[in-house]
Parts: C-alpha cells; structure tokens; sequence
C-alpha cells in the first residue's frame, strides 16, 4: 500500500451504504489494486460515531456521513490500514485515534495516537477488543443493532474473489488471500502467533446467538446469522 498522506486524497469508492439504523459500510479502492477496502462506521450509544479503517470521501459523501452524527473515534485497525487516517484527524481534530497495542509505534508515525483498543469506553452499543493469537495487531469491533450483533474484522479473515491484475494476483493467488472467506498466508505470517487461540475466538463469535453480520476490510459482507456463522467457521478451519 502507498504510504499515508495527510491531504484529503479522494480515490474511486461506492456510496455511504447503511446496513442497519446505527451501522454504514463504504467500500473504496486501494492505489495500484485491483482488491476494495471497506470502511465501516458505527454509533455509539450516546450518538457519537466510530470509525473503522478510514476512508477519504468525496464532498456529498462526506456530508452525509457528517450528518449521522459528529465523528469521535478513529479505529486505525492496523498499521497497514492508516492510508487516510492522517486526513480524518486533520479534518478532525478532536478525532481519538486508537488501534491495536501491537500496532501503536507504526500507527504513531503518521497520526498521533491517544489509545489502544482496551481503552475504548464502556458502550451498550459499540464494544472494541483484541483477538487473543494475533500478537496484539489486530480486533474486533462489535456493534449491536436491532438486528442483532454485527462482527467487524479487519485483515485476519479475508472474503473476495480472485483477482486477475498482476498485484491483485499476488495478493490474493499466490499469498492466499481468495476465495474467502479464509485466512491469508499473509495474514499467518504477519498477524498470526496462536493459532489455537484464535481458531477458537472465530468460533466463539460464530456461535454468538444474536449474530446478524460479519463484516470485513476487504470486501464481501456475509449477511444473516446462517451466512456469517459459516463465514466464520470456514475461516477458522484455515487455522
């Protein structure tokens, strides 16, 4: 990935798509890949909104975001996913930035960084925690809706198709990021330490009772607790 700027660089992304009545997914480029990112934005129980692996907007876009309530937290999930997190903070600047313990010194290159996930405060309706196996660098973020409990990943499951562009052919072919939902070799060797431990949290989510979605930062969404639960279970089976 291109290294974080701190101007408001607008890539190619699709709308500001609302999930349930506190959860929005937008789904962007990535500079020179083929592969999307997703940027997912949560309300706090007090009003407040979350977000999670930023994404720089265009004016309309933005402005709609804005009007689903004043942006208060910025999950920077790990230091591969600060490309625009420098921008929301200089848009921003009362903006908390937290991401993973392990994360922290790259994440605090290019932003400043006020916490870690453990200090994200107690919230009925958005909760932040660290995947035990995944040497502190990468979360969960869950939301609870109407609906029921959305799963917010990061890098640890993947779920896209194969690419066909050289890069999107490295990444998702020759390091085993697609078909997804699966854990990339990538992902082994950069984030995982216990694949034990993490086997085991996957499966605790998918047997969560209440699961209505799992999100993650690239791509697909699984949508229904019988979807997501499979999602999850699949990926774990990589472990």
């Amino acid at each position: 990935m291109a290294e974080p700027k701190g101007a408001w660089n607008v890539l190619e992304h699709g709308p500001l798509e609302r999930l349930t009545e506190r959860l929005w997914r937008v789904e962007g480029a990535l500079p020179g890949m083929s592969l999307k990112r997703v940027m997912t934005v949560a309300e706090r129980e007090g009003g407040g909104l979350v977000i999670h692996s930023a994404i720089a907007l265009r004016p309309a876009e933005q402005a709609a975001l804005e009007a689903l309530g004043r942006p208060e937290v910025l999950i920077v999930p790990n230091s591969m996913h600060r490309l625009d997190a420098p921008a929301y903070k200089q848009r921003y600047p009362a903006l908390r930035v937290l991401t993973t313990r392990g994360s922290r010194s790259k994440v605090a290159e290019v932003v400043a960084v006020d916490g870690v996930y453990e200090d994200f405060p107690v919230d009925r309706a958005v909760q932040l925690r660290t995947l035990p196996g995944t040497k502190d660098r990468e979360g969960v973020m869950l939301v609870r809706s109407q609906d029921g409990v959305s799963v917010i990943l990061n890098d640890v499951v993947m779920n896209m198709d194969t690419k066909s562009d050289l890069l999107g052919y490295l990444f998702t072919t020759v390091l085993g990021s697609a078909p997804g939902p699966r854990i990339s070799r990538l992902s082994k060797l950069l984030l995982v330490q216990d694949r034990g431990l993490l086997r085991a949290e996957l499966l605790r989510l998918a047997a969560l009772p209440e699961l209505a979605r799992l999100i993650v930062s690239h791509e697909k969404v699984s949508t229904g607790q019988a979807e997501a639960r499979a999602a999850l279970e699949r990926a774990a089976s990589y472990l």
